[in-house]
């Protein structure tokens, strides 16, 4: 018999690439409300949540992190987003995204969704410019936690609910191309699928403790392990 399955998909280095667009629509957040649109230049925010990279711009600013200056900085990220990624030359959709959803989505016992560190409307923004925000129906949001292993529970709760399963009984996987999305699923004692499309290598997602590193969505076997 086969498990309930949830498969949680991360967005930024996994399903697509801004081309900087997520980091200028943060720079000129940065500068518009704490004059200082390099706050973020002395760290890499992939794998980080959205909250967590205004909570660093904050400290780097020097400015004290209180949640409406949190929230300030989110909204006019997101007010920006839309037209970096208008502006971008560089975005694009990493391969086999697509193709391996909608393969899923066509076995009844699978809930396909999102496990990432944006914001809901970021992801909206972002998803929406691939022609993909509709392929998937729930997640874990950044909105949702400020710590990445706690929206990707989140999340998967959610689509435990969408199979009508309690959540013990659901194999999970999550699917992403950093060591927080390794980790995140570790904590929950999820499956990790990792894909060095993004800044880590393969054999640092390994060496990580990711259950299986690919080097893109589409190397053979792929639909085998998320269905498991």
């Amino acid at each position: 018999m086969v498990k309930p399955t949830v498969i949680l998909f991360d967005i930024d280095g996994t399903l697509l690439l801004s081309g900087g667009a997520g980091r200028r629509a943060m720079e000129r957040a940065c500068g518009e409300i704490l004059g200082m649109p390099d706050a973020c230049a002395s760290f890499s925010m992939a794998g980080m949540t959205d909250r967590a990279i205004v909570r660093r711009a904050c400290q780097a600013a020097g400015r004290p992190d209180h949640p409406a200056l949190l929230d300030q900085l989110l909204e006019a990220y997101l007010c920006a987003l839309p037209e970096e990624l208008a502006r971008s030359t560089r975005f694009r959709i990493l391969a086999g995204g697509h193709r391996l959803i909608a393969a899923l989505r066509e076995h009844g016992h699978v809930a396909v969704g999102l496990g990432t560190g944006n914001v809901r409307r970021g992801a909206a923004h972002k998803l929406g410019h691939a022609g993909l925000w509709n392929v998937t129906h729930f997640g874990g949001f950044g909105c949702d936690a400020e710590d990445r292993g706690e929206l990707i529970r989140i999340g998967a709760e959610r689509g435990a609910r969408s199979l009508g399963r309690p959540l013990g009984e659901c194999r999970v996987v999550v699917v992403g191309d950093t060591l927080f999305d390794v980790r995140a699923a570790a904590v929950n004692g999820f499956v990790s699928l990792a894909i060095a499309t993004g800044a880590t290598s393969r054999e640092e997602l390994s060496a990580g403790g990711a259950d299986w590193a690919v080097g893109s969505l589409e190397e053979p076997g792929i639909l085998e392990f998320l269905l498991g």
